[in-house]
């Protein structure tokens, strides 16, 4: 009998000893369980934020799914008080295991399963719980949490040997959540300390080792006492392991937490709007016309257009990587260098701040104070102004929220017009104030907007890019996404088909007003009526009826040919064969017309918009570059006669108060703008160096100003041009001079044409 029982026992044994190393082999080769692949295990962390990188250098930004902005440090810029409070509070034989400490494991088996001592410590090593970190999902009970541990100790023992036990370390830190969005290491010394890793002290250190026990329980604004104690507790470990000294226990034990508490703070000039344009853009799928709405045509061209001609637009899905799957900016932890400049992009927005809130706002208040209809025009009905408001309503964030949860239209009224606080914008800061939801909606509409662009002319490269005035309370962009009327700025696109076709500055045209298949245009002024008109001083003078002669002259078609030369793609364009084109009633964006203004200034071809320099991936190896994209649109000698005619639009037309109330130096070229009623100003101006286009307007049409004193692109828009580059000259780091010269031969005779083709009525004569 006890023969027998033996037997058993050793047969026992054996069984047991044998089920458990089949199934940790069936583990090690994913058999069972989840197994990361070889490649993920030698690149555990590949789902860093990718890194988003300005031209001088700096990180202006992070992409990650969760919004954790987890950005990697490597070991050499961690402080030694780190890796030692770590090292002796989390795994003291971390340094002479393999992945699993068995006499900690038996440690926890003992005393806390089977003695149930809930504070005896686990037995998972540093190496084990980054298994955890890593691969495991949360598990939903106890049991399910059992069955994870095994996989975590074969993960664990791979990690070993492939990774240096430093590199170990600075994985666990890197990846480790510190509450508040203090995701790594590096978010969590900047949050809480407002320093780089490297820079912690002890204390500092011990606190956030600390925190890997428990960051809720041990939360350091909530339950600082809690956060201390644990602390000390970091500390007498370090003490006992030998990495601090007695007096240094004693000092540090002694002193407070020392937070220094910050939410995250955006790089000066990080662009907010062009990177969240820069996100959409490289994550865009190919354009497929079912996924648009019918009205959205218009988009679905332009997104066609730059699937086609981009390599930029929707790069994500356009690659793959060597596991055949695309990028994903927010788990591939690229490192995108854009050509945004943080200086400029600085002075850009502080431009627009100085103009908008300093002179234009309070402007638009004060023409306000007495309209009924305020923020809306006079001139429309209440009928009008109801239906826009109800179409912010129901575009609203809380009508999405109201209507997801079954709320009634009584009840949904009721919301809109129950007085609540809430956060507003104002230039001085978010200011506290209650009001209803629909006068928070007045409030916001009462507000003017702008955009701003500025790109290299010869390389296209975006120096600075403003969508609006606040990304976080208008988060639409009016850079790259809005589109407007574009006015007179137009009308350099038409001058240039007319030099194209044998013209000059010097041909000259009636300046009469006649009418066009049932339209006849308007303009401001009657200066110079009846007389034959150079094309220069048509320009200079924004006449519209010099404009509608030329296009009558040159044919719709034709206009809308050079205008897709331009860049402009627009399906409205092609829609509208009146000669009323000519006058700008096109909506274009911003960036668009920038990049058009770059053929006048470079030799008569067109750049591109280029956003990114290099794409690397994480381990730094360059996997895409993106060079200047250019095209010619019209000849070097037509760009040369449209740099003599916008440059007199400077110096003697309507953008003349570049020159004489901003006393901007140099040769500068530029274009006004302004469309009907006022709704859309613009200015659109460059220098032999940069290309600068500058949009101000209402959120709706209806919202402007009544007087065009005040409604004309001069006013409103040239003056931020004017801010943005006095900053750039005075910064003597960027290079741009007022200096500069355009490169046009010296010998050029803007009013020598060749091969001049004979319009009927028109004669060259040289002013």
């Amino acid at each position: 009998m006890r023969r027998t029982f033996v037997h058993f026992l050793w047969g026992s044994l054996v069984t047991v000893v044998a089920t458990v190393a089949i199934f940790f082999v069936c583990v090690w080769n994913g058999w069972v369980g989840y197994m990361p692949d070889m490649e993920d295990l030698q690149n555990p962390i590949d789902k860093f934020a990718s890194q988003v990188y300005s031209a001088d250098g700096k990180m202006i930004g992070t992409w990650n799914l969760n919004k954790s902005n987890r950005v990697a440090v490597d070991y050499n810029n961690l402080s030694p008080h780190l890796v030692h409070a770590l090292v002796a509070t989390e795994d003291e034989r971390f340094y002479e295991h393999s992945g699993i400490d068995f006499i900690a494991l038996g440690r926890a088996v003992v005393k806390r399963g089977m003695m149930r001592n809930e504070s005896a410590g686990g037995g998972s090593t540093i190496t084990q719980q980054l298994a955890k970190q890593l691969y495991s999902e949360k598990a939903h009970s106890k049991m399910e949490r059992l069955l994870q541990k095994p996989i975590e100790w074969v993960i664990a023992i791979k990690l070993e040997r492939y990774f240096t036990k430093e590199e170990i370390i600075s994985m666990y830190l890197n990846y480790f959540d510190f509450l508040y969005n203090a995701v790594g290491i590096k978010r969590a010394a900047n949050t809480y300390f407002g320093k780089e890793p490297r820079n912690l002290n002890l204390s500092e250190a011990a606190m956030l080792i600390g925190l890997c026990k428990n960051p809720s329980l041990f939360n350091p604004l909530k339950n600082e006492e809690r956060c201390l104690s644990r602390r000390n507790v970091v500390l007498q470990q370090m003490l006992k392991c030998g990495y601090i000294t007695r007096s240094q226990y004693d000092e540090t034990s002694q002193m407070p937490l020392g937070l220094n508490y910050q939410t995250p703070k955006a790089v000066k000039g990080s662009a907010d709007y062009f990177k969240e344009f820069l996100r959409q853009y490289m994550m865009a799928k190919e354009p497929k016309r079912d996924n648009y709405p019918s009205w959205n045509e218009r988009q679905f061209t332009i997104d066609s257009v730059a699937w086609s001609e981009d390599p930029l637009y929707g790069w994500c899905n356009k690659n793959v990587k060597s596991n055949g799957e695309h990028y994903n900016i927010y788990t591939d932890g690229l490192r995108i260098f854009t050509t945004v400049d943080t200086r400029m992009q600085q002075y850009a927005e502080q431009a627009v701040k100085k103009h908008m809130a300093g002179y234009l706002q309070p402007m638009f208040n004060a023409a306000n104070k007495y309209k009924k209809n305020a923020p809306f025009s006079s001139n429309i009905s209440r009928q009008t102004i109801k239906s826009i408001i109800n179409r912010a309503i129901r575009s609203s964030h809380r009508y999405h929220v109201l209507k997801a949860n079954g709320a009634t239209p009584d009840e949904i009224r009721r919301s809109f017009k129950t007085p609540v606080e809430m956060s507003l914008f104002s230039y001085n800061g978010e200011e506290r104030r209650t009001m209803t939801p629909i006068d928070s909606i007045l409030y916001y509409k009462s507000f003017l907007r702008s955009a701003f662009m500025s790109m290299e002319t010869k390389t296209g490269s975006v120096r600075a890019y403003v969508g609006g005035l606040d990304f976080d309370h208008f988060k639409y962009d009016m850079v790259m996404l809005g589109r407007r009327q574009v006015g007179s700025t137009i009308k350099p696109y038409l001058y240039a088909l007319a030099m194209q076709n044998g013209m000059t500055p010097c041909t000259t045209a009636p300046n009469v007003q006649r009418s066009y298949g049932g339209w006849t245009p308007r303009n401001g002024s009657r200066a110079r009526y009846g007389q034959m008109v150079p094309l220069k001083w048509g320009l200079l003078t924004s006449n519209n009826w010099i404009s509608a002669y030329l296009i009558n002259q040159l044919g719709p078609s034709q206009f809308v040919d050079i205008l897709h030369s331009f860049g402009l793609h627009n399906p409205d364009i092609d829609k509208n064969t009146s000669p009323v084109l000519c006058l700008g009633p096109c909506e274009v964006s911003v960036g668009e017309m920038v990049s058009a203004y770059t053929t006048f200034a470079n030799g008569g071809v067109r750049c591109a918009p280029r956003f990114v320099t290099k794409i690397e991936d994480s381990h730094g190896n360059i996997i895409a570059q993106f060079p200047a994209r250019m095209m010619e649109v019209i000849s070097a000698e037509n760009s040369y006669r449209m740099i003599d005619m916008l440059r007199a639009v400077v110096e003697n037309g309507t953008g003349r108060r570049l020159k004489s109330s901003y006393g901007m130096k140099g040769q500068i070229c530029g274009k006004t703008g302004t469309t009907n009623n006022n709704s859309d100003g613009w200015f659109m101006g460059f220098t032999p160096q940069l290309v600068n286009g500058c949009w101000v307007g209402g959120e709706d049409r209806d919202i402007h100003f009544d007087a065009t004193s005040m409604g004309q692109g001069a006013t409103m828009a040239l003056p931020i041009w004017a801010y943005y580059m006095k900053l750039v000259y005075a910064d003597k780091s960027l290079g741009y001079s007022p200096e500069a010269k355009f490169d046009i031969p010296k010998d050029f005779n803007p009013c020598a044409a060749k091969d001049s083709l004979d319009f009927s009525g028109i004669e060259d004569v040289y002013e």
